[in-house]
């Protein structure tokens, strides 16, 4: 391990001890005892090696520098390495200083986190799904633009997340600028990510102001069975379904291969967002349609499962949202986004993909 340090004042010594002695001991420790004493303020440098998110499988090794920090358009903060590296570095500690999606992490938004999912896999079932579909689809709600519908989330805030407690709008650009930095040619993706979280006006009165269970967290399929890899599993056994013995094998009502669309998923906002992109004409391709419909559905892209019900399609389009998963998750941070600085970009990308005024 290398590890190089100059320009420290005196009297900053003992930080720098104290950062030494953690990074031995629980490296993990250091990287929050860092963001929280404001290292960022010393002129050092640290270089750690760590493995390589994106090469994984190949065993591969980098060295990430915790220095001269880039901001791209718009405010994103990326580490310098990741651009020389050729992509986004995901972090290892959300902004609470836990891992991303830890579930069980004790933390003040954990029990806010756990009430949610239990009502929602208490309260989502198939006849439930069937009828906000149905609802829904009439689009009869409202008629507005694109970026006005973003600017509606500057109210929202997801009670599922157990990682961000950030308006949403701050999010879904994050995202957006993240993948527009190592996918430049991909515009469709970079729409894809600024639109992907919009079905959460649900929780606004003027789209019927559904509970939190019935718009935000993880999704999965009705009609079959509950796989053991949802997130707080156990409360399944309070829903209606779980008694219905139509609906508790492998595939349930479904046949083996017969394609995601034809499968009956938890109601949200991916599905909502889904209909209106679909049913005003979206130019999106078919992964961008995917990955807004399927970004929730963390049992199949995180635990593979479920993957028996899809076709060839699915297949293909899973790889681009496990591409943009990454970045969904991991690009979720404190810092703010310049939205007026951004703004002109992805209006043109709204003009070039959708009308001018959708229906909701």
């Amino acid at each position: 391990m290398k590890k190089k340090i100059h320009d420290i004042p005196p009297s900053q010594y003992i930080l720098v001890f104290i950062a030494f002695v953690s990074l031995s001991v629980c490296p993990s420790f250091l990287r929050v005892f860092l963001v929280r004493v404001g290292v960022d303020i010393f002129k050092m440098t640290i270089l750690i090696s760590q493995p390589d998110r994106r090469g994984e499988e190949g065993g591969r090794s980098s060295t990430a520098t915790f220095v001269d920090d880039l901001v791209l358009d718009g405010g994103f903060v990326t580490p310098k390495d990741a651009v020389k590296e050729g992509g986004f570095v995901a972090p290892e500690i959300n902004s609470y200083g836990n891992s991303f999606r830890d579930y069980d992490a004790e933390t003040e938004r954990q029990k806010t986190v756990e009430e949610l999912y239990r009502l929602n896999h208490i309260h989502q079932t198939y006849d439930f799904v069937k009828r906000m579909r149905e609802e829904y689809a009439k689009l009869d709600k409202i008629e507005m633009s694109i970026w006005e519908c973003c600017e509606l989330l500057n109210d929202v805030v997801d009670d599922s997340d157990p990682d961000l407690d950030e308006p949403q709008i701050e999010h879904l650009l994050q995202t957006a600028e993240a993948i527009r930095k190592d996918y430049p040619d991909e515009d469709w993706l970079h729409l894809t990510a600024l639109i992907h979280d919009l079905g959460k006006v649900l929780l606004l009165p003027s789209f019927g102001g559904l509970p939190q269970w019935a718009v935000v967290g993880d999704t999965h399929p009705l009609g079959c069975a509950f796989d053991e890899s949802i997130v707080h599993h156990k409360y399944f056994k309070e829903n209606p379904d779980a008694q219905n013995p139509d609906y508790n094998t492998k595939c349930g009502i479904y046949q083996e291969g017969c394609g995601l669309n034809n499968v009956m998923i938890s109601w949200g906002h991916d599905d909502y967002m889904y209909l209106v992109a679909k049913e005003n004409k979206t130019t999106l391709p078919s992964a961008g349609l995917f990955i807004i419909r399927y970004h929730s559905f963390y049992p199949l892209h995180k635990s593979g499962a479920y993957a028996h019900l899809m076709n060839e399609e699915d297949r293909e389009n899973l790889k681009w949202l496990k591409i943009f998963n990454k970045y969904d998750l991991y690009s979720k941070c404190k810092v703010r986004v310049d939205v007026d600085k951004v703004k002109p970009y992805y209006l043109s990308l709204v003009n070039k993909y959708f009308p001018d005024k959708l229906r909701w």
